[in-house]
């Protein structure tokens, strides 16, 4: 069956709303609090949590960290891989290095917003039948890589029917 034959846009589909095609769009937050340089928390069973919760069948699920010094990503949850990528960081955005950034905060987390820079803020992971279409190894996570503790939100937004 084609994409066509799936769905069939209506005369004036300018003027239908999502709402007339089946589609919801929820908005939640995900709260974690983190302690900073570069740790890593699995937000995987909160964000099924709540696609159960919003009673969703099939969609994506779109994941925005507020702020500038975290990003967002998947990856296996284990010490070793954790430890690699804090590595990793330490040798593309070295915590000891010079940034402009400080000469004009003084707050000495200018490799902070290079690393999430590199990591990025955001990412969409779909849902088929309640589920993420994640790998068997692969969970969500929040890098925190300022250099204190955080509370941080991460902004939720379901799409689907």
């Amino acid at each position: 069956m084609s994409i066509t034959e799936k769905w069939q846009p209506t005369r004036n589909w300018h003027e239908a709303s999502p709402r007339s095609w089946g589609l919801q769009v929820i908005s939640r937050t995900i709260t974690v609090n983190t302690r900073g340089n570069n740790d890593v928390q699995d937000i995987t069973s909160k964000l099924n949590d709540l696609i159960t919760s919003a009673n969703l069948h099939n969609g994506t699920a779109t994941l925005f960290v507020q702020g500038s010094t975290a990003g967002l990503t998947t990856l296996e949850f284990e010490p070793g891989v954790i430890e690699d990528l804090g590595e990793m960081f330490e040798l593309m955005a070295p915590s000891q290095k010079k940034y402009k950034h400080e000469a004009r905060w003084h707050d000495g987390n200018g490799h902070s917003h290079v690393r999430a820079a590199l990591l990025g803020p955001s990412i969409v992971i779909p849902f088929v039948e309640g589920e993420l279409t994640l790998g068997t190894w692969q969970q969500v996570v929040v890098v925190d890589f300022d250099n204190r503790a955080r509370q941080r939100e991460i902004v939720v937004q379901l799409m689907g029917n």
